[in-house]
């Protein structure tokens, strides 16, 4: 169908492509893969006829049609309606519409054989053409990806980028190209639209080319990996696990290579060094230095798995209860959003908040930081700092700092060689941490953005949709990086497998209640499935509302005196077990910081017997604040309910 031939594209000196070459065939589901920069969205232009590649040939069936979804598509805007304009799919059909409608309306006055003829005519082509499902069709596709029905006549420009771009992969659906290329299509899409696309794409009879970081979305769509590197188009005949396991195969047979022929290389060098002065072996030293500049060498494996190899520490240990809502309603207009719902966060929870786009994800985020003004009560616990990562605090970058002081700015006590190790796990290696923020991409300034964020020091993160436009790579080395986390965070994410790899409780808002499955993304989604097998949704015993807050008690109606100088005397003995535990605490957190040092002195940790004393007394010390602080905090909440029973 399409035939890229030793294909050459440079920018400026460096070549993204090199003799690269690929066969695109007839309802091949093509994933295209590599790290970010490769070019893999150059290629799909250089398909397109955007670019024109510098060497090389692209040869295409004449009957070949191309549809490609971009991100460009983010930027356009209309007055028409979404339907409007994925039905702009239909281009003549549309044309016929017209021309049906027009000579209707002219034979309501000029009623003449001619025009009945014509009429037919042009009804039979529109009815050879399904002229009158088309509409159908587009409403179909546009609430498969989340369109709710009356939005389908509102005008275009009224919808944020990410809608805009649905639209314009509805329009892309319709017209049904013999190619499909979309780029990153899930990254503005919710999880319930993005398995509808999966399912459309498994039955779509064209060719399609995806560029996506998404490992499920890959690996449920497509036969075919082509991985982008080296200049090169490398091609694996399956699914993007399937290019796991083979490129796995293929780097140990290369590695085996390498060290066979490096150690020849080595023999013969050494042969060489030894007999190139002697007149009875220079001819064959001479042969051997010729046979070594004709040897074509094989590269050694590099190592593209990239790993953090640093703990991303917090100074203040939090309480046992990290957060706590209680009664919480959100509307915006008619439209709710949350209605008297509770919540609990404890420390060390890992939670993924998913589901539909509209449901409240991002604004239930902002009621936990609390930039969103509610109806009910958020309280964050003892001891609790939090950091907020989403896409909009891009902006709040300097962007006139390079990426050292921007990383010093979230975190001083660091040197600039741990900062330069922790912008080495998010792949910014030699000078690349010398350049200014307002040169980085989109993508790049994400990474920045994110390793600021787990330079914070907080005990607790709130993360919007962290994996949006990272590479593969870039998603695996967060997702290291939450892993060795030892805080709490939540994670709002339309990524299955960074989820599966990341949670161990997921929250779901559900008849305007935030929800709680007790358990990680596979279990969850067994249990979807085990629901929809049921064919209806009733409560299960291991899904509940997340757990409300301890419940404050009412204070009584009359109290006699006796039982008020009780409650006085109640209250006075909580307040004294707080204050002696935040003694304690304080005692101990300074004894912990001072271990700290000792543990860092060189005299320590170069004697065996005394590290391990040292380290012996931090843990047993760390166990001792642990239980301190659930302590305060069970003397705390008991004493605020006896005070409110003596107002």
């Amino acid at each position: 169908m399409i035939s890229i031939t030793n294909l050459s594209y440079y920018l400026g000196s460096r070549a993204l492509y090199e003799n690269a070459s690929l066969h695109i065939k007839p309802n091949q589901k093509i994933g295209l893969i590599g790290l970010n920069g490769t070019g893999k969205s150059t290629l799909l232009r250089i398909i397109n006829g955007e670019y024109q590649p510098d060497g090389g040939t692209i040869s295409k069936a004449g009957d070949v049609t191309i549809g490609f979804l971009n991100q460009d598509l983010l930027s356009y805007q209309t007055e028409d309606s979404i339907l409007s304009v994925a039905m702009q799919a239909f281009a003549r059909q549309n044309e016929l519409q017209k021309q049906i409608d027009e000579l209707l309306h002219e034979m309501e006055t000029n009623y003449r054989d001619e025009l009945v003829d014509k009429l037919g005519k042009v009804q039979e082509e529109f009815d050879a053409l399904d002229g009158y499902t088309v509409q159908s069709k587009a409403e179909e596709i546009l609430e498969g990806l989340g369109f709710p029905t009356d939005d389908l006549h509102k005008p275009l420009k009224n919808f944020s980028g990410g809608w805009r771009m649905r639209v314009m992969l509805a329009k892309l659906l319709l017209q049904k190209p013999s190619l499909l290329m979309l780029d990153e299509p899930t990254n503005h899409l919710d999880l319930p639209s993005i398995q509808w696309v999966e399912k459309y794409i498994q039955s779509y009879e064209g060719a399609v080319i995806v560029v996506s970081h998404d490992r499920d979305f890959l690996d449920n769509v497509i036969d075919v990996t082509v991985e982008v590197a080296n200049q090169k188009l490398n091609p694996y005949s399956g699914n993007y696990s399937f290019y796991l396991e083979e490129k796995a195969l293929r780097n140990e047979i290369q590695k085996g290579a390498y060290e066979n022929q490096q150690a020849k290389i080595r023999q013969t060098e050494r042969f060489i060094e030894r007999f190139k002065a002697q007149a009875t072996k220079a001819k064959q030293a001479q042969s051997r230095v010729k046979q070594l500049a004709r040897l074509d060498r094989i590269d050694d494996v590099i190592d593209e798995n990239a790993r953090v190899n640093f703990r991303f520490n917090f100074s203040t240990q939090p309480g046992r209860h990290v957060l706590q809502l209680e009664n919480v309603s959100k509307a915006y207009g008619p439209k709710r959003i949350l209605t008297h719902t509770t919540g609990m966060l404890e420390r060390g929870d890992h939670v993924a908040l998913i589901g539909a786009n509209g449901k409240g994800k991002s604004t239930l985020l902002r009621i936990i930081a609390g930039t969103e003004p509610v109806d009910g009560e958020r309280r964050l616990g003892h001891n609790v700092s939090f950091s907020f990562y989403a896409q909009h605090q891009l902006e709040s970058l300097s962007l006139e700092d390079n990426l050292v002081e921007e990383l010093k700015a979230a975190n001083p006590t660091k040197t600039e060689a741990e900062l330069r190790t922790v912008l080495g796990c998010f792949l910014f290696t030699g000078d690349d941490v010398f350049k200014k923020i307002r040169v980085l991409s989109g993508g790049e300034k994400s990474r920045v953005a994110l390793a600021k964020v787990l330079l914070s020091q907080a005990n607790f993160l709130l993360l919007d949709e962290p994996t949006n436009h990272l590479d593969m790579q870039s998603v695996n080395i967060l997702i290291q990086a939450l892993q060795q986390y030892e805080g709490t965070y939540i994670v709002v994410s339309h990524d299955r497998y960074f989820v599966s790899q990341i949670a161990n409780k997921i929250w779901y808002i559900e008849e305007e209640q935030v929800k709680q499955y007790p358990g990680t993304y596979d279990e969850y989604e067994q249990w979807q499935e085990d629901r929809r097998e049921q064919g209806y949704v009733s409560p299960a015993s291991k899904v509940q509302p997340a757990p409300a807050p301890v419940k404050e008690e009412k204070p009584a109606a009359k109290a006699s005196d006796d039982e008020r100088r009780e409650w006085q005397k109640t209250l006075k003995n909580l307040t004294r077990q707080a204050e002696e535990a935040e003694t304690q605490i304080e005692q101990l957190e300074a004894r912990k910081k001072k271990i700290e040092v000792e543990l860092a002195d060189p005299t320590t940790y170069n004697d065996s017997k005394k590290m391990q004393a040292k380290n012996d007394e931090y843990k047993k010390i760390a166990k001792q604040l642990d239980q301190l602080q659930s302590e305060w905090e069970s003397a705390m909440l008991e004493a605020e309910k006896w005070e409110k029973k003596l107002v």
